[in-house]
């Protein structure tokens, strides 16, 4: 066999991933990623990551700290928790992620909010009942809802403290977006219109979100490629619309922040 094809066979058994969206829980969303090489970039969720781990460690960077979630464990992100996930770019990371509402955790515990302070779980039975459910998941024998509310109820129980986290957000940030989402972004140029130095920006900004100017438009825009992707047939429209050059030039980002192309997303 000739390195090219080689070359084929293992991209062919590489990123295999799929995305599941579940008309449960204010809107359950289930990623199913094997042997996953492409590293997630600095992002946030609007929801928890409940990430079960299938092969190879998995790293979680966080702003002030590098976790390692070995096989058999649990690694959790909070909504709107800055966080990067660095993949083996040659064997590959296998997980599966439950993407669940915070509402639905905070009813979970008697109406308070819900944080995670441990990131790793190490707990086999909460562990296994989490992938049974990631493997029956579309069983039509397998209460699939009630099942996980009372997996996700013993999680809160154990694991859980009642605080509220959330990044804060400035008047600054807040024109930034509006302005600045749909247009080529020019740090100088940003930093000038607010009286800032762009090194001075940069600080503030990445202070305030945990992103960098780039990361945060491209997340934005990533946001609201998923919701047009559910209204409209054309791919290229919703690229155009959200600021991309063109449907490659979509996927490759929203690849990198979602695990999944948009047309995987829309079909899922």
């Amino acid at each position: 066999m000739n390195i090219k094809g080689a070359d084929n066979i293992l991209a062919d058994t590489h990123n295999i991933s799929t995305y599941h969206k579940i008309p449960i829980l204010d809107g359950l969303e289930l990623l199913n990623a094997k042997k996953h090489t492409i590293d997630f970039p600095f992002h946030t969720h609007n929801n928890f990551n409940i990430t079960l781990i299938l092969n190879q460690t998995f790293y979680t960077k966080l702003h002030d700290k590098f976790l390692q979630a070995p096989i058999g464990t649990i690694s959790i992100t909070n909504p709107n928790e800055v966080h990067a996930t660095p993949c083996d770019n040659k064997l590959g990371n296998s997980f599966f992620t439950f993407y669940v509402s915070p509402d639905v955790l905070k009813t979970l515990n008697k109406g308070r909010d819900v944080f995670f302070e441990d990131k790793i779980i190490y707990d086999h039975h909460v562990f296994s009942s989490f992938y049974y459910l990631s493997n029956h998941f579309n069983n039509p024998k397998v209460n699939f809802e009630k099942e996980l509310l009372r997996i996700l109820e013993k999680l809160v129980a154990r694991y859980a403290i009642n605080l509220h986290f959330e990044y804060k957000k400035t008047a600054l940030f807040q024109s930034f977006i509006s302005e600045n989402l749909m247009e080529k972004f020019s740090l100088t140029d940003t930093a000038k219109r607010f009286g800032l130095d762009k090194y001075k920006f940069l600080r503030l900004f990445k202070h305030e979100t945990g992103l960098t100017p780039n990361n945060y438009i491209l997340l934005q825009r990533i946001e609201k490629c998923k919701k047009l992707i559910t209204k409209e047939a054309d791919l290229m429209d919703v690229a155009i619309e959200t600021g991309f050059y063109d449907m490659a030039h979509l996927s490759r980002h929203f690849k990198r922040f979602t695990g999944v192309t948009p047309s995987e997303y829309k079909k899922a």
